[in-house]
């Protein structure tokens, strides 16, 4: 079962992050009530940004398996439907109840989330890391000062003026999120920089 996209699953390639592929998760599934009790739903993913709805697919759930019923189809074929089976394991908690898993169809092993290409699999599986784990270091240091602009509700970007104080903040918390922010926002430029700088250019800077 396709919709909208549903065919573009992930954009896989030699730098492919998880960020590339759609996630299924099963705690989500958990929370929501999907798994409560055997049955036929359907399971969407959204853009954040415009609000539409980018692939769906249908899951069959059981006690101890739910099947993946999906369109996929790469650049210049044709749809092929998928009818995969994943098998689901539980552990019991600490305070009661139990935690659903899966378990991977690639490995076997207990994963919380699985990634979409053509097949579900691990992260493993598809041998892809997490986009953080290929950034530079000044990459995180913008990163980490983009955050706290967030946090503080003002604009991404480090030429942009830093926000003021949240309505609400205690000042101390204010002037040591601002001063974290812009440390490492002046770090991570003058790292960029330096990297990517002529000469010329660095002797102005």
């Amino acid at each position: 079962m396709g919709g909208r996209g549903s065919g573009a699953w992930c954009r896989w390639d030699k730098r492919a992050t998880v960020e590339d592929f759609r996630r299924l998760d099963v705690r989500k599934l958990q929370r929501t009530g999907v798994l409560a009790q055997p049955g036929t739903v359907s399971w969407a993913w959204w853009d954040a940004r415009t609000g539409e709805m980018t692939a769906d697919i249908r899951l069959d759930v059981g006690r101890d398996q739910l099947t993946l019923r999906y369109r996929f189809r790469r650049s210049g074929e044709d749809w092929r439907d998928v009818t995969e089976p994943v098998p689901l394991d539980r552990t019991p908690c600490h305070f009661g109840g139990e935690r659903p898993w899966f378990l991977c169809p690639g490995c076997g092993k207990r994963r919380a989330i699985l990634y979409g290409g053509s097949l579900f699999r691990c992260r493993a599986c598809y041998g892809v890391g997490y986009a953080s784990q290929s950034e530079t270091k000044y990459d995180r240091l913008l990163r980490r000062g983009h955050r706290i602009r967030l946090r503080l509700g003002g604009e991404l970007g480090a030429l942009n003026l830093f926000p003021l104080k949240p309505k609400g903040m205690h000042w101390r918390t204010y002037w040591r999120l601002r001063h974290e922010g812009v440390m490492a926002e002046e770090a991570g430029l003058s790292m960029a920089m330096a990297r990517f700088a002529t000469p010329s250019q660095l002797d102005g800077w």
